[in-house]
Order: structure tokens, then C-alpha cells, then sequence
């Protein structure tokens, strides 16, 4: 849905040229990134069995990997791949889609997800929400 939102806008409402081509297949880098991260979050996923989809209560708290430096790796990897859409369109408006979906997610998906986590796994989910970023 966003990632339509950044072609709609980038065609019919473009503000400003930002990023020229060639640059623009930079894009391609930030959505390629954002595709290996969540193929490798998701395979840690698999590797301890635990759920991947939203809501359900997980059966492990996973802490390697990129969960190293981000709370939230797949929801990063969504927030890279309509950053490297907005690259490739290259121009103004379809960046504002970016801070919009990190919001959104935060709201909807974020804190309850978190709120789980934590009554699920207690003292263990604290200690390592102190000690890793939300998003980086």
C-alpha cells in the first residue's frame, strides 16, 4: 500500500526533482537491504520456532543477529524498501510516505507488540529493550 502511495505521488503530485538518473537506481541498494534483512530476521524466526506474525505470542525472545541493533528488524526492512523506492522515483513527495509508515507502524504495531513482549518475557524483555534501539 505505501509503496503505491510513493508511485502515486511521485506521478501526479512530484513537487521537486531530487534525485536524478542515474542516482536514482541507488534506490535499488536501500530496497536490496531491506529484502536481505528480512530474510535473515525471518529465518531466525524459523531457527527457534517461535511466530512471526503480528500479535501472536511468541515462544522465544530473539536477541542475535540483527536483533542486535534494532528491536524491530523487519519493520526497518519495510521502512528501507519504501526508502529505496523513493530513491528510484526520485523525486520530493514520495518521502514523505517514509515517516508517515514509521508512525503508523509504531502506533499499530509497535507498542502492542512490545507490550507483549514484555509481560510474555518480563525482566529479560526489559533488560534487552534498555540495551537495543527501537528502530537503530
Amino acid at each position: 500500500m505505501a509503496t503505491a502511495i510513493i508511485a502515486v505521488l511521485h506521478r501526479y503530485l512530484p513537487v521537486a526533482s531530487l534525485i536524478p538518473a542515474p542516482w536514482h537506481y541507488v534506490g535499488v541498494a536501500f530496497a536490496a537491504l531491506g529484502v536481505f534483512l528480512t530474510l535473515w530476521s525471518v529465518a531466525l524466526f524459523r531457527r527457534v520456532h517461535t511466530t512471526i506474525i503480528p500479535f501472536q505470542e511468541s515462544s522465544a525472545l530473539i536477541t542475535s543477529g540483527p536483533y542486535r541493533y534494532t528491536r524491530n528488524p523487519i519493520y526497518l526492512a519495510m521502512a528501507l524498501l519504501l526508502l529505496g523506492a523513493a530513491v528510484f522515483a526520485g523525486s520530493l513527495s514520495p518521502f514523505l510516505v517514509i515517516p508517515a509508515f514509521m508512525v503508523l507502524i509504531q502506533k499499530l504495531f509497535i507498542s502492542p507488540e512490545e507490550a507483549m513482549l514484555a509481560e510474555r518475557f518480563g525482566t529479560e524483555y526489559t533488560s534487552y529493550s534498555t540495551r537495543v534501539r527501537r528502530w537503530l
